[in-house]
């Protein structure tokens, strides 16, 4: 993990983790935590990424949401090619610190998948008669 890991110290005990006021992100095996985010106007989810330790500290130092590609093991500044950028309201964390919620709000069109929809939770899964699933477009 790179050096901007030193800006968060380690998850304490349960108690402080839970209730305490420390921000002590407890990042996966990978180096990674969970982050969703949603549209501060409307609630709706737009999109589910990850952050590292340095997109996380790059997130609150801009305001601007950064995160880490996993397929391209690489920094994701989300939004500075498309224009959709996500500027940052509100961050929460989980009770046990290892998941992330963002409200932002997003630049350009609005988007925010990269098949051009605004959100990235586009299709439904469902159960067909015969038991087994398939794939719908879900109705907005």
């Amino acid at each position: 993990m790179s050096s901007t890991a030193s800006a968060f110290a380690p998850p304490g005990p349960r108690a402080e983790v839970e209730e305490g006021t420390a921000f002590t992100p407890r990042f996966d095996r990978d180096g990674l935590v969970a982050c969703i985010a949603v549209d501060a106007h409307d609630g709706r989810v737009l999109m589910l990424a990850h952050m590292n330790a340095e997109s996380l500290a790059r997130t609150i130092a801009t305001g601007e949401a950064w995160y880490w590609s996993r397929s391209r093991q690489e920094l994701w500044h989300k939004g500075a090619t498309s224009g959709q950028i996500q500027r940052v309201v509100e961050m929460r964390v989980d009770c046990d610190q290892d998941a992330l919620l963002i409200r932002v709000e997003v630049g350009g069109d609005g988007g925010c998948c990269h098949t051009g929809r605004r959100d990235c939770f586009y299709r439904s899964v469902v159960r067909r008669a015969d038991g087994g699933v398939t794939l719908e477009t879900a109705r907005t």
